[in-house]
């Protein structure tokens, strides 16, 4: 996996101000929501270099364009975001051997005219498990969702060796798609609420939903998972005023984390890749607590 952080050389000197440099992040409407711009723009203020961070919307019909104007730009790196993290990879010059395997990315770094697909989410969650000393080795896993998240979700556990990763979503499709190119076991979401309980030592929930309002049948599909010996849960959203995810881990007292350790591990790699800058994760925390 450290395959994925080739040895870069910084864009700037850590003592002194350069030419700004421009990133982005690209997305539809949710890319106005993004915490990224501002993450970025501090941590980059904090470290001395003169840069922009901006949100792109984007339309599906113009992401091609999207793409080819980084260069035109002269953007340095950008982040992309949902519903483009898969849908983007044919417009990439090349992609890190993760990204290649896990099918989406969220991180595009620009060499001279080349722009790199990488899918730090992935790295940023193994790093995230490796925090919180949970060993995925023979251990069984419930992950929740189908998109680019969930790719390396899924991805990670079957590289940490997981004895069993269990994948569903409303749309079936999707996770049986991830389990047949990744690994894992698609079951779709109306089996799962109605059969029998699938344990799980850890449960991950990589949809853009924590609440049963966001996701109808999310109360049910909880309540299907065999939590007697689970060890970690995990709700990848950002700091949501109510989750269901959380709610249950307290019920059970199951260890619970939401998605501010994993962002703060993967944007320190996604940093790294743009300049070389290696911050510790705690100082991404701090930033998007304050």
């Amino acid at each position: 996996m450290e395959s994925q952080m080739p040895n870069r050389k910084p864009i700037r000197d850590p003592k002194n101000k350069i030419e700004k440099k421009v990133f982005c992040i690209i997305g539809d409407e949710r890319a106005y929501r993004s915490k990224s711009p501002g993450l970025f723009s501090a941590m980059m203020a904090r470290y001395g270099v003169d840069a922009a961070y901006v949100p792109f919307m984007v339309a599906p019909e113009n992401l091609e364009a999207a793409v080819n104007s980084l260069k035109v730009l002269n953007i340095v790196g950008a982040n992309v975001t949902i519903p483009y993290k898969e849908k983007v990879l044919p417009y990439l010059d090349v992609l890190s051997e993760g990204a290649t395997i896990i099918g989406s990315i969220n991180t595009i770094a620009r060499d001279g005219e080349s722009l790199k697909g990488y899918n730090t989410n992935a790295i940023g969650f193994m790093d995230t498990l490796k925090e919180k000393e949970f060993d995925a080795e023979n251990k069984t896993a419930v992950v929740v969702g189908s998109g680019g998240a969930a790719r390396a979700v899924v991805f990670i556990l079957n590289w940490l060796k997981a004895k069993s990763i269990v994948i569903t979503d409303p749309d079936d499709s999707k996770t049986l798609e991830i389990a047949q190119q990744i690994g894992g076991e698609s079951h779709p979401l109306d089996e799962m609420v109605s059969g029998n309980k699938v344990p799980a030592n850890i449960v991950v929930n990589a949809t853009p939903a924590s609440n049963a309002d966001e996701f109808p049948g999310l109360k049910e599909l909880v309540n299907q998972v065999n939590l007697q010996d689970c060890e970690l849960m995990i709700d990848l959203n950002v700091g949501r005023a109510q989750s269901v995810w959380k709610e249950v881990a307290e019920k059970k007292e199951i260890p619970f984390i939401d998605g501010m350790l994993p962002l703060a591990h993967q944007a320190k790699r996604t940093l790294a890749l743009w300049t070389g800058i290696k911050a510790d994760p705690t100082e991404f925390i701090d930033v998007l607590k304050n």
